[in-house]
């Protein structure tokens, strides 16, 4: 059957009305030898040649040479369980979109609801929204929330170890406004930079005119601090807490929310989603109750219906859509259903004992790491304990240059060249540990940098 729904009447009354005789004379300005032009395609080939081509392919890509990678920053290389994306494949969930009518589309509805229940027992916070696009703008959002509760307050205090592309995208959302930014301005030397990475150096930017102060937890290099002191003279001054956090390092270190932070979010992509070249990701964001009226996004709420059966429901929209223009508090027209619910998997597979044992393995790993390669000549670990899954180690030269050698003769992704973000780090790398990156890959990492030093 021909897939055009035309009949040849009403084809003859179409090219009558723009004054052609058949279908060819449309083609006419195109050079005749240009019309048909033979493809030149290989003989037809089996399904398991094809495979075999396309593996053939795909061992030009660096992460199928190698699956050890010391490079993290904000992303990471976990182990992802086979279950989430045989699951995430089922049609019903891989069409996931925003549901404008919400009501009818409960399974979607469901599965929200699951993802903030989750990342509100795993921030330890009262409430969690339905997601943003990725942790730089869950970040921006925080702000936002922290501005508006605020009223009038117009000082936000960053910490330099939050992640600079965070920070950057806080600062492009806030353009043009009058918010005035502090904390985290370019440090000159190297303990410059350990001066003002720690909390106490915060605590002296906060005065009456703050609305907010956003630190990361662990920071962006790595390192481990408690933020209760921070919160508390943040509240007495009258600011908002709101903490950047590793979602797997939550699995064995200390809530934020215990900790008196206000607002936790960050970056899910540890949570069972690939690195895949840098997105999609996703964004979570929590908050206490009494800010969920200011929370961006939109919110997922239990109840039943008029015969008691169990239903969910949209609770909270807070965008132009579905509200008066001038109280919305977001434009975010979706929010990222397909890479929440493979977190949401993730967290269910794992559970609590099994994201403690990846925290764990991080944690520990990265440790063993410090420990051997504080001992070869040359490179020193300059990173203060504790430390999570990363810590900075100062090289005797280019990290560009060390990270060419270690992927062109070890087969190995080095750290990250922490002189991009920072001037006083020039030839510092970030290395990161997770458990894909065992003992022996760690002592290949090792050796690898003996030779660098010599």
């Amino acid at each position: 059957m021909s897939f055009l729904p035309h009949t040849d009447s009403e084809r003859k009354q179409m090219l009558a009305a723009i004054g052609v005789k058949k279908i060819e004379d449309l083609f006419a300005a195109i050079p005749a030898a240009s019309r048909f032009p033979k493809v030149r395609l290989p003989d037809p080939i089996s399904e398991p040649e094809v495979l075999d081509e396309m593996r053939y392919l795909a061992g030009a890509n660096t992460q199928a040479q190698s699956e050890t990678c010391f490079l993290g920053a904000g992303a990471y290389h976990h182990y992802i369980p086979p279950a989430i994306d045989q699951l995430l494949l089922r049609g019903e969930f891989y069409t996931a979109y925003t549901p404008y009518q919400p009501e009818i589309s409960q399974g979607t509805l469901q599965s929200i609801f699951e993802f903030q229940t989750l990342i509100a027992a795993l921030t330890g916070m009262e409430v969690a929204n339905a997601s943003h696009y990725d942790g730089a703008t869950a970040a921006a959002e925080a702000v936002i929330l922290a501005l508006q509760q605020a009223r009038g307050r117009r000082r936000v205090v960053m910490s330099p170890v939050l992640h600079p592309q965070y920070r950057q995208t806080i600062r492009t959302y806030l353009q043009g406004t009058n918010v005035h930014f502090t904390g985290d301005e370019p440090p000159e030397t190297y303990s410059a930079f350990q001066a003002r990475s720690r909390v106490k150096h915060l605590a002296g930017c906060v005065d009456e005119s703050t609305a907010v102060v956003l630190v990361q937890y662990p920071s962006f290099v790595g390192e481990v601090e408690d933020l209760t002191p921070l919160a508390e003279i943040a509240h007495t001054a009258g600011a908002l807490l709101a903490v950047a956090v590793n979602p797997i390092a939550l699995g064995m270190l200390k809530t934020p929310g215990e900790m008196g932070a206000d607002i936790v979010f960050g970056e899910g992509q540890p949570l069972g989603i690939p690195l895949s070249y840098g997105g999609p990701y996703l964004g979570f964001f929590a908050t206490r109750q009494a800010y969920v009226h200011k929370m961006s996004g939109r919110l997922a709420g239990e109840t039943v219906d008029a015969d008691g059966r169990r239903g969910y429901v949209l609770t909270l929209a807070a965008r132009e859509q579905h509200i008066k223009r001038e109280r919305a508090s977001s434009n975010i027209c979706t929010n990222q259903a397909l890479m929440a619910l493979a977190a949401t998997i993730y967290l269910s597979l794992m559970g609590r004992q099994g994201l403690r044992r990846v925290a764990e393995l991080c944690y520990h790993r990265a440790n063993y790491a410090a420990d051997r390669l504080a001992r070869i000549p040359g490179f020193q670990v300059v990173s203060r304990f504790p430390f999570f899954n990363e810590f900075i180690l100062r090289c005797p030269k280019s990290v560009a240059e060390i990270n060419r050698n270690l992927l062109d003769h070890w087969d190995l992704i080095g750290g990250y060249d922490l002189g991009r973000e920072y001037t006083c780090l020039t030839n510092h790398m970030l290395l990161a540990f997770t458990e894909m990156t065992p003992r022996d890959k760690i002592d290949a990492l090792a050796d690898a940098l003996a030779e660098e030093s010599l």
